[in-house]
C-alpha cells in the first residue's frame, strides 16, 4: 500500500477564550493541523484522530523538507490503509500544551513577552477535546464518521463520546482505559520528579536559562518505555545480550563489572532517552502525564461509568492487545461492559500480540484487519 506522499500541516488561530477544567480561560490560542483525502459534500465523511503522548498532529506522510519524518501511524492511515484517505478524510490536531506547534509551554505569553513555562495552565482530556470541537466548527463537520485514538488518543474519543455524543457517530477506541490505575499514576509520578528534580529545570523556566533539563528527559523516557514494551517482546529483542561481542576475559557471557552500559537493553534505553531528551519539551510532558492522571470520566458519577456513559450515542470499536499491561485488556472490558449495560452497540477485539503497549502503533495483520472491516462499514454508511 501506498504512503499518502508530501503532506503539509497548517495553522489554525483561535481568538474565542477556551474555557478550563481547572476554572481559567486561555485568551486565543493556536492548535497545529494535518488533513488527509478529501471532504464530501456532505461533510459526513471526516475522522478525528488523536494522538498519544509524544505524538502530534502528523499522523501520515512525510513533509517536503524533512522525507525521513514519516506520521506517527502512516501504517493505519492512506491510500488503501484501514482507514483509507481515498474515502474518508482524516484531520489529526496537535494538542493544546504540546511542543510540535500548538500554543504550549514554549509558547509566547502574550501578558508577559516570555514564554509561558511554568505558568501554562495544567490541562485535562476534556480541554483537549473542546479544543478540537472549535477545529471541527472550523471545517464546518457538525458530526464526526468517527473518532478514533490509541492510548491516551483513546481516552480523548471516549471524552468526545460522552462531551459530544450528537457529534460522534462511531467512537474507535484502542489500546487504552477508562482511568488509569494507581500502578500506571506511579509510574507518572516517578517520571515527572526525574524531571522536577533536574538541576537545569529551574521550576520550569528553564527556557530564561538557556538549557533543557535533558537528564530528567531521559530518565523520564527510559522509564515510560519500560511500561510501553511487554517482558515478552523486551527478551525477544534483548534478552541479556551484552553490548561488546565479547565479555572482559575474551568469553562472550563474561561482564566487564562496571556501571556504564552492559547490556543491549541499557543501550537501547539510553538511546531512546537521548533521542527523546532532543525534541521534547519537558513542561509539555509534565501537563501530558498530569492530564493522564485526571481522566476519569466516572469520578462525577461516584465511580460508575455505566452511569458515565449512559447518554452516548455512539457505536464503538474497542481493541486491546493481551500482552498490554500498561492499559490491560482488563480496562477495555470495563469500557465494553460499561456500554453494553447501556445497549450501545460494541464490537470488541482482544489481539493476542506480543508487542505490550506499543502494539497499537503497529503493523499487525489481525488488528489492522479488524480496524480496516469496521471502516468498510463506516464508509457504507456515509456512502463514501
Amino acid at each position: 500500500m501506498e504512503s499518502i506522499g508530501i503532506v503539509a500541516p497548517q495553522r489554525m488561530q483561535f481568538t474565542e477564550p477556551l474555557a478550563l477544567q481547572n476554572g481559567s480561560t486561555l485568551n486565543g490560542y493556536d492548535l497545529m493541523v494535518e488533513t488527509y483525502g478529501t471532504l464530501n459534500a456532505a461533510r459526513s465523511n471526516a475522522v478525528l484522530v488523536c494522538h498519544a503522548l509524544n505524538a502530534s498532529h502528523h499522523v501520515a506522510g512525510r513533509y517536503v523538507d524533512e522525507p525521513k519524518n514519516v506520521g506517527w501511524w502512516d501504517n493505519m492511515v492512506g491510500p488503501g490503509k484501514p482507514l483509507d484517505t481515498n474515502r474518508f478524510f482524516v484531520i489529526g490536531v496537535n494538542n493544546l500544551g504540546s511542543c510540535f506547534g500548538s500554543t504550549g509551554p514554549m509558547s509566547i505569553d502574550p501578558a508577559t513577552g516570555r514564554p509561558y513555562g511554568a505558568s501554562f495552565p495544567v490541562l485535562t482530556v476534556e480541554d483537549w477535546v473542546n479544543a478540537q470541537a472549535r477545529v471541527a466548527d472550523s471545517f464546518g463537520i457538525e458530526r464526526f464518521a468517527a473518532v478514533m485514538g490509541g492510548s491516551l488518543g483513546g481516552m480523548q474519543a471516549l471524552a468526545w463520546s460522552t462531551l459530544y455524543p450528537e457529534r460522534v457517530a462511531h467512537c474507535i477506541d484502542i489500546a487504552s482505559t477508562p482511568k488509569l490505575t494507581a500502578q500506571n499514576i506511579a509510574f507518572n509520578e516517578v517520571a515527572r520528579s526525574a524531571i522536577l528534580t533536574d538541576p537545569d529545570f529551574h521550576g520550569g523556566d528553564y527556557y530564561a536559562h538557556g538549557v533543557i533539563p535533558k537528564r530528567g528527559l531521559r530518565v523520564a523516557r527510559m522509564i515510560g518505555h519500560i511500561t510501553y514494551l511487554s517482558d515478552d517482546d523486551m527478551a525477544a529483542k534483548f534478552g541479556r545480550a551484552l553490548r561488546r561481542e565479547n565479555g572482559a576475559n575474551g568469553t562472550a557471557d563474561s561482564y566487564n563489572f562496571h556501571f556504564d552500559v552492559e547490556f543491549e537493553v541499557e543501550s537501547y534505553l539510553r538511546y531512546q532517552g537521548d533521542k527523546f531528551a532532543g525534541y521534547f519539551d519537558a513542561n509539555t510532558y509534565l501537563l501530558i502525564t498530569r492530564a493522564l492522571d485526571y481522566f476519569d470520566p466516572a469520578k462525577a458519577f461516584d465511580g460508575n461509568l455505566s452511569a458515565a456513559l449512559a447518554h452516548t450515542r455512539a457505536q464503538y470499536l474497542v481493541v486491546s492487545f493481551s500482552t498490554d499491561w500498561r492499559f490491560a485488556p482488563a480496562r477495555s472490558r470495563e469500557i465494553v461492559k460499561a456500554l453494553l449495560d447501556n445497549k450501545r452497540q460494541v464490537t470488541y477485539a482482544e489481539i493476542d500480540a506480543p508487542h505490550g503497549h506499543d502494539a497499537f502503533l503497529l503493523e499487525d495483520a489481525r488488528y489492522h484487519n479488524v480496524v480496516r472491516a469496521y471502516f468498510e462499514r463506516i464508509a457504507e454508511e456515509v456512502g463514501a
